[in-house]
């Protein structure tokens, strides 16, 4: 059985090719492009990998936030734009997940955000179709679940040749479209 992980910071990237040594079979970790983002903010730090488990980085109460990879960094920071400050409508705040691993899933993660939620986003820097967000949806519908969720990631397009910064500003997956 392949096992599918993606690292968000520099550290889960050594903890992850450490665990895939110990492992049974194929794993596949899903490298970023570019820089994993040296910087650890406090909200967001890493905390230990284990097979298959995902992480909470952040409650709320309004919607769900599922990420996986590099992508995790611009949306903490994009959930810590919109929901700053009085005005919000996201006044009880989103609650943001490090999914980690695609194979296997942590269904301790999707129980709870399939509970708790009714909407959820999920976001990864790959292909939309046959990614994190069709996982998840396919997982929710199995289960009974039924949550309004709203993917993003690369479209099936032709995406053209830049640096990641210019890649993810084309494709809204930067901080500022994330937030919008």
């Amino acid at each position: 059985n392949m096992q599918i992980c993606a690292p968000r910071t520099a550290e889960d990237l050594e903890a992850m090719m450490r665990l895939a040594a110990t492992l049974e079979g194929p794993v596949a970790i899903r490298y970023p492009r570019g820089r994993t983002g040296d910087v650890q903010r406090t909200d967001v730090r890493s905390t230990e990998v284990e097979y298959g488990k995902g992480v909470k980085l952040k409650d709320g109460e309004d919607i769900a936030v599922l990420t996986i990879g590099s992508i995790g960094n611009p949306m903490a920071e994009a959930i810590e734009e919109v929901t700053k400050g009085q005005s919000t409508k996201y006044q009880g705040g989103i609650a943001h997940y490090d999914m980690r691993w695609l194979k296997p899933l942590d269904e301790d993660i999707l129980h709870e955000v399939g509970q708790r939620y009714k909407t959820i986003v999920t976001a990864e820097d790959g292909m939309v179709a046959g990614g994190l967000g069709s996982a998840v949806l396919e997982w929710m519908a199995d289960h009974g679940y039924t949550p309004r969720v709203v993917r993003l990631g690369v479209k099936d397009q032709f995406v053209e040749h830049g640096s990641t910064k210019e890649l993810y500003h084309l494709l809204k997956l930067d901080k500022e479209g994330l937030c919008e």
